[in-house]
């Protein structure tokens, strides 16, 4: 039994423990391009310009590409396959590379939070979302952080399926250009601080806008 946990905590120790995933979750094609449900990827898109990281390498059934974040090695990644199939992908990925759950990052739209909402959870279910019901199927937990993003706006009362594949209007596409740089800064802060202090400096800067606003979004 003794040598049993020495084995274990063997492993847990060559794991690497070093290295964030960062995925943003969309639909490859031009036409999803500017979606509501494409703003995960939009948000790699920002951070990689940031962070100088090329996100062109393909494997794991996606785009991405590798960098550094003060010491901390971070992997931004968009699958490449559809959103309801993202699961391999990011499943793939932490086991190529031996990162736990903890280690990985979600960034997703969110179709019940507004348009210029974003919240940060340590866990959590995936509350309609294809692609995180995905994930959670392929990992087989639900315990890994996520950033969700709040699409909703004009027309969120037509049928949810069409209504994220819609483009933001005019007036919302100020308000989200705001939001994709806000996440950014979260996701980096996330990296260098950890999840806790990231939910709670970017979580309650959002509050007043999110009625639903959940204990475990505050980090308690």
């Amino acid at each position: 039994m003794k040598s049993e946990r020495r084995r274990e905590a063997r492993r847990k120790r060559q794991r690497n423990k070093t290295m964030k995933l960062i995925f943003g979750l969309g639909n490859p094609g031009k036409r999803f391009e500017e979606t509501r449900h494409n703003i995960g990827f939009r948000i790699i898109d920002k951070l990689a310009e940031l962070l100088y990281i090329d996100v062109r390498k393909r494997a794991h059934a996606s785009l991405f590409g590798q960098g550094n974040v003060e010491g901390e090695k971070v992997i931004l990644a968009k699958p490449l396959a559809y959103m309801n199939k993202s699961g391999h992908a990011v499943s793939s990925f932490l086991c190529y590379y031996r990162v736990l759950p903890e280690d990985l990052l979600v960034i997703y739209d969110d179709a019940d939070l507004e348009v210029g909402c974003l919240r940060i959870r340590s866990r959590g279910g995936a509350g309609g979302h294809r692609g995180i019901e995905s994930i959670i199927s392929c990992l087989g937990r639900e315990d890994f952080p996520r950033l969700r993003i709040g699409i909703k706006g004009k027309g969120r009362d037509s049928r949810l399926a069409d209504y994220v594949l819609k483009k933001f209007d005019e007036e919302e596409r100020i308000i989200v250009d705001r939001v994709v740089a806000e996440a950014a800064e979260a996701v980096q802060c996330l990296i260098k601080e950890g999840v806790a202090n990231a939910m709670n400096k970017y979580n309650r800067s959002n509050r007043r806008n999110d009625k639903t606003q959940n204990p475990n979004d505050l980090g308690f």
